[in-house]
């Protein structure tokens, strides 16, 4: 599979995780299996974003891109997620995250060792917290760096990004659920990671798509707040009995 195709499968995972924690009860079959599909999609985009910073032209622009998607998707993504009412303030959203996880990606690429790259890497993954997959996606990404191009060392990295977002998610699931339920519930948390691992590591051939490279870079930014902005759109209507 070249990139544009695992981003597409990334997307629709990603589609589903936000459908069901929208409008499905959590603690369903169905509200598990897709909130458990969408966790593909971020350990996937740190995994790409840590490539494609290798071989964009301008990392200025990258980081742009990602600030200026960062800024039009936070009220799409407050819009979607507000639990009661219609608009409050979620956190903010993947893109960025996603930022953040650009600004490792280049400390670690230009600074030298030491007490102040150490103490910059420290403040951009607690920078997180306030934002969706808070430490997990920073900590991924710092792992997919020191991992390289080498394909072991990035199955590795898949490997702990399952364990430590498992460890992340364990606690809430023991004050849920009992304690064997919640050790299950962990378990199967961790299956969009491994899934995202294994296409990345066992299918993706290391190319992009030979046509419609630049409708699917654009694609790809779109999709995030023009999904969440529908989505949004529709748990309001469903609220107010309009649907």
């Amino acid at each position: 599979m070249n990139r544009e195709t695992i981003k597409y499968i990334a997307m629709a995972a990603m589609l589903l995780n936000h459908i069901a924690i929208v409008f499905l009860e959590p603690g369903t079959v169905l509200y598990e299996v897709l909130i458990d599909v969408g966790y593909f999609t971020a350990a996937a985009m740190c995994c790409f974003l840590v490539e494609g910073y290798q071989y964009t032209r301008s990392k200025k622009n990258y980081a742009l891109r990602l600030a200026v998607f960062a800024v039009l998707s936070e009220i799409p993504y407050c819009l979607a997620f507000t639990e009661d009412g219609y608009l409050s303030f979620c956190g903010m959203n993947m893109m960025f995250t996603l930022l953040l996880c650009f600004g490792i990606v280049h400390v670690m690429n230009t600074m030298p060792k030491g007490s102040g790259r150490t103490g910059l890497l420290s403040a951009l993954v607690l920078l997180s917290l306030i934002s969706d997959w808070a430490l997990a996606a920073p900590i991924f990404t710092i792992w997919f760096v020191k991992a390289g191009k080498d394909r072991k060392s990035i199955r590795k990295a898949f490997g702990k990004a399952m364990l430590l977002f498992g460890i992340l998610n364990l606690p809430q699931n023991l004050q849920l659920y009992p304690v064997r339920e919640a050790l299950e519930r962990t378990v199967c948390c961790t299956f969009g990671i491994a899934a995202a691992g294994i296409c990345i590591t066992f299918f993706y051939n290391g190319k992009q798509m030979e046509r419609g490279q630049k409708f699917s870079k654009w694609f790809f930014y779109l999709f995030y707040p023009v999904h969440l902005l529908i989505l949004g759109v529709l748990r309001i209507a469903v609220t107010e009995g309009i649907l």
